[in-house]
């Protein structure tokens, strides 16, 4: 990854889009040592983690993280979903936070010089060619590695420089402690086991 030490960084998370790509690896991500990753990088300005929400359940399984994301760093953008019946008379339930995503990049990007986009959504590409007419840098963090791979080919080619995730499991995984003697296990450890 090539970042410079006085840049002015931003991260753009598509949350089911990082959460995908992680499963299809096989490890789960520790959103405190992302952003404790990226900070390192250069000046942090913001961190915005998007997600679709369950509105009429009681409990939602994503609830808890959001909740830990709010109070630990990240600026979170949700939406309630939208249940709708297709024509084949199916339930479906739609939740895209694209236009939420593409909205904040153009706001932030005169206040940047650097976005990193977790998403393989191909939709982005005219998102990062716009920025980056601005003068900003777009690196694009998603997997070419699982089957099929998560990342559209477009995207990956326009980015400024593509990370693969699987790349920076080690740095940004979550950890998890054996009972047994305490010691660390990786994600990818458990799913091995």
């Amino acid at each position: 990854m090539l970042f410079y030490p006085e840049e002015r960084i931003a991260l753009f998370i598509d949350g089911s889009n990082l959460y995908a790509a992680a499963r299809a690896l096989g490890f789960d991500i520790d959103y405190k040592r992302l952003l404790e990753l990226f900070g390192t990088k250069g000046r942090l300005i913001r961190a915005f983690y998007y997600t679709a929400l369950l509105d009429d359940q009681e409990y939602s399984p994503i609830r808890p993280l959001v909740d830990w994301l709010d109070y630990n760093g990240y600026t979170m953008v949700t939406k309630p979903t939208k249940e709708f019946t297709d024509a084949t008379g199916r339930r479906k339930i739609k939740g895209n936070m694209d236009i939420e995503l593409a909205i904040d990049v153009m706001e932030m990007a005169q206040y940047l010089d650097h976005i990193v986009l977790f998403s393989g959504d191909g939709d982005f590409r005219r998102l990062v060619e716009a920025v980056q007419r601005k003068g900003v840098r777009v690196t694009v963090v998603s997997t070419v590695r699982s089957s099929p791979p998560m990342v559209a080919d477009e995207l990956r080619r326009q980015a400024d420089v593509f990370v693969e995730l699987q790349d920076l499991a080690q740095s940004v995984m979550r950890v998890h402690h054996n009972r047994d003697d305490g010691s660390p296990r990786t994600s990818q450890a458990l799913a091995d086991a």
